[in-house]
């Protein structure tokens, strides 16, 4: 059965194909298009802002990949995030990340805990922008972002080549300031050309961002642990009622 931490087989694509299928025919886009007047779309059109910064495999921090974060905030203390590996029209959806308050995730169960990471180095390190915002327009959000947590599932790891959303999710983490959480240089330098940016120039202007008083050791597990986690898809009893109301 599948597991985050295998290759579900040989990896069907070499670099960065799209995945497999024939192109949009005419009528398709006319249908698509009939959609966009008649339907409302209202989730989709709640996402407010964009973020970009890096994530690293649980299961093998080795592999580390560029961000972007759709989102959308539904009260002050909870965003919901659409994450692309690009900002591109044609940018896939690698997975989901939901992003907490300090203040919601301390009530969290010590075992859930384990599943999420904090965002207090992403943010003051340079390494969290939001593209093509002014550093000043962006400081409020970056400074309720540096007191936040995040559990980012990955359900499509394009960077090993699939074409196609394979295998069991994985559980992303975020850089941090030791290895193996280390966000390669050239990743970062990558991101910075495209957007006309210095991270390590961020690193100033954050210096006074307030942060948690102290950063769960239970978040960012690996490091207190030096193990990550992966997810074993087996076969199960299907249950004929809910064990909930």
């Amino acid at each position: 059965m599948a597991s985050t931490d295998k290759s579900p087989g040989p990896t069907p694509a070499k670099g960065n194909e799209p995945p497999p299928g024939k192109p949009m025919s005419m009528g398709q886009h006319m249908i698509d298009k009939g959609a966009m007047m008649l339907q409302s779309l209202k989730p989709v059109k709640q996402f407010s802002q964009h973020l970009c910064s890096f994530a690293i495999y649980s299961h093998d921090m080795s592999r580390q990949i560029e961000t972007h974060h759709y989102c959308t905030r539904l009260n002050q203390d909870f965003l919901q995030c659409a994450v692309y590996d690009s900002d591109d029209s044609n940018a896939r959806l690698l997975g989901v990340e939901y992003i907490i308050s300090d203040r919601i995730f301390e009530d969290l169960p010590d075992e859930e805990k384990k599943l999420w990471h904090s965002h207090a180095y992403e943010v003051k390190s340079g390494l969290l922008i939001s593209p093509r915002v002014p550093e000043m327009v962006a400081m409020p959000e970056l400074e309720n972002l540096a007191k936040s947590y995040g559990k980012f599932w990955c359900t499509w790891q394009a960077d090993r080549g699939d074409r196609l959303p394979l295998g069991a999710p994985a559980l992303m983490m975020s850089p941090q300031a030791v290895s193996p959480g280390l966000a390669r240089p050239d990743l970062v330098h990558h991101r910075d050309a495209k957007y006309h940016v210095d991270s390590d120039s961020y690193k100033t202007s954050r210096l006074e961002i307030p942060e948690p008083e102290m950063i769960s050791p239970f978040a960012d597990y690996w490091k207190q642990h030096a193990k990550g986690f992966a997810i074993d898809i087996v076969d199960t009893d299907m249950k004929l009622t809910a064990p909930f109301p």
